[in-house]
C-alpha cells in the first residue's frame, strides 16, 4: 500500500513506508515496535479504501525512534484595562515514529527491536549522566587577599648632650625677656591738633589817688 491514514492521541495522520512522524507521546521505549490498528483510509494509487469508519483487518507498525520534549510555546493572555497579564510557557512531548509497514486483512507485522536505535538512545542516557556527574560545581570565586602594608620603623630620636650647670648660671636665675608690645600705625588723619592754652586777663590796674 502506498499510504494510510492513522488516528492517534485524537489526531489523524496521512503515513507511508520510511515516513517519520511525530505523533503524541506513546507509551514504549525507543526501538520498540509500535502498531496503529485505528486505521481510517488505505490508498494503493487509484484504489482506495475507506473504512467506516475503521478499515477491517488494516494495521501500521512502526519504530519508536525517541520521545522529546519540543520547543516552547508561549501562553499569553491579556484583558485590556483589568490589570490582567498572565504569561506562560508549555513544552509537549512528542513521540517520533518511522513507519514500516502498512498491512491489510489481519496480518502481522514481521517487525522486530530494532537494536541500533535502542543502543543510540542508550549511549545519549549514558552521556548526559556522564556529563552531569563530570561537570564540577562551579564555586564563587574568593575575593583576593590584600598584601598587608608595612610601616616603617620610627626612627630614634638622637640622646641631647648634657651641658654642665655653671655656678653663675645657677647661682642667678635667667630673667625673662619683657614681651614686646606691637607698635600701632598711626594714620595722618589720626594725629591729635594741639590745643592753644587761654590767653589770660589782665589784672586790672589799681586807681590812683
Amino acid at each position: 500500500m502506498n499510504f494510510a491514514v492513522i488516528k492517534t492521541g485524537g489526531k489523524q495522520y496521512k503515513v507511508a513506508a520510511n515516513d517519520l512522524v511525530k505523533i503524541e507521546k506513546l507509551d514504549a521505549e525507543p526501538g520498540d515496535v509500535v502498531t496503529f490498528d485505528q486505521v481510517l483510509m488505505v490508498g494503493n494509487g487509484d484504489d482506495v479504501t475507506v473504512g467506516a469508519p475503521l478499515v477491517a483487518g488494516a494495521t501500521v507498525a512502526g519504530h519508536l525512534v525517541s520521545n522529546k520534549k519540543q520547543r516552547t510555546v508561549i501562553i499569553q493572555k491579556k484583558h485590556r484595562r483589568q490589570h490582567f497579564d498572565r504569561r506562560n510557557g508549555h513544552r509537549q512531548i512528542l513521540a517520533t515514529v518511522r513507519i514500516g509497514e502498512i498491512l491489510l486483512g489481519g496480518a502481522k507485522t514481521s517487525l522486530t527491536t530494532d537494536e541500533k536505535i535502542k543502543a543510540r538512545a542508550a549511549a545519549a542516557v549514558q552521556g548526559q549522566a556522564t556529563a552531569s556527574i563530570a561537570a564540577p560545581v562551579a564555586e564563587a570565586p574568593k575575593p583576593a587577599k590584600k598584601a598587608p602594608v608595612r610601616k616603617a620603623p620610627a626612627k630614634a630620636a638622637a640622646p641631647k648632650a648634657a651641658t654642665p650647670a655653671t655656678d653663675d648660671a645657677a647661682a642667678t636665675p635667667a630673667k625673662k625677656a619683657p614681651a614686646k608690645k606691637a607698635a600701632a600705625k598711626k594714620t595722618e588723619g589720626d594725629k591729635p591738633t594741639a590745643k592753644k592754652a587761654p590767653a589770660k586777663k589782665a589784672a586790672p590796674k589799681a586807681d590812683k589817688e
